[in-house]
């Protein structure tokens, strides 16, 4: 139960930081576009964890398994951002938060259907955490080509935890370093169409603040939270990000927070607590 608590709270604060991070993108997006903006925020991630990196090279404690389960939820990663963004260009910004969330579903769906480690307990907090997600991100009626768009890039999020979760015994700054290798592919759109020597210093300071806290970080304590954490707990605890996300636009740039996303974002933790009592992870754990 206590290495359980401790993966909680590990994934509880990535939540946190990932929520931090939408202002930020806010700003840093009136000013660049999104194909500078990823590969960028990726480079300056993998920047800062080098030096760490190539030191655990040096001493011989660079594993193949670590290397190649990265790039494998790097893929994941860069496709659902792509995805993601894709589709929101063709929706509503309420409909792509929504459809995102999805990605609880297909979790629970893997952990029912191919871990068989599931309960009542994590159906409950699945039913209350997508009645949450809708009143807080309150989407619109419809279905169009934007929506199956997000509606992938949902899956490829989805796709990111299970991998993780194959492999959250690596050194999550070695995991995390490779991760953040596949999406360095954008910087090919983003130097054929914009002068990225243009980019003014306050992009910048902005941008490594997201490097840092929202993926070194925070990428890093998702491996660590997960170690310890069932991968549909990990799912309920990710879509808090959204809740802080606006709380954080609510105070940073004054957006609205109403009475309806506040019973959402109240539903959504319940079905947090719910899923994490009594819900430890049961295969055995192995030491980076």
């Amino acid at each position: 139960m206590k290495r359980e608590l401790y993966g909680a709270s590990a994934l509880l604060l990535t939540t946190l930081l990932w929520g931090s991070s939408f202002p930020v993108i806010k700003l840093v997006m009136s000013e660049i576009s999104g194909y500078t903006y990823t590969w960028i925020r990726s480079s300056l991630a993998l920047l800062i964890l080098l030096p760490y990196v190539l030191h655990i090279r040096s001493i011989g404690k660079l594993n193949g398994k670590t290397v190649k389960g990265g790039l494998t939820a790097g893929i994941a990663y860069a496709l659902g951002l792509w995805l993601q963004g894709w589709g929101t260009s063709y929706t509503t910004a309420s409909n792509s938060a929504f459809i995102t969330g999805l990605n609880v579903v297909f979790v629970h769906t893997y952990v029912a259907f191919v871990l068989k480690d599931y309960s009542w307990k994590l159906a409950l907090s699945l039913t209350l955490s997508i009645v949450g997600l809708y009143m807080l991100t309150v989407p619109s009626t419809g279905f169009n080509i934007g929506d199956f768009l997000v509606l992938l890039g949902a899956i490829m999020w989805a796709a990111q935890i299970i991998i993780i979760d194959r492999y959250s015994s690596s050194n999550p700054f070695v995991f995390t370093f490779f991760e953040m290798i596949p999406a360095l592919v954008f910087a090919i759109p983003s130097l054929l169409s914009e002068n990225v020597l243009a980019i003014n210093l306050n992009v910048i300071g902005l941008l490594l603040y997201l490097a840092f806290f929202c993926s070194v970080l925070a990428f890093s304590l998702q491996v660590y939270g997960q170690r310890f954490v069932n991968p549909a707990v990990a799912a309920i605890i990710f879509l808090l990000e959204p809740v802080f996300a606006a709380l954080f636009a609510h105070a940073l740039l004054a957006e609205t927070f109403n009475a309806e996303q506040a019973l959402g974002a109240t539903l959504i933790l319940a079905a947090m607590f719910i899923s994490t009592i009594n819900h430890e992870k049961k295969q055995k754990l192995n030491p980076f």
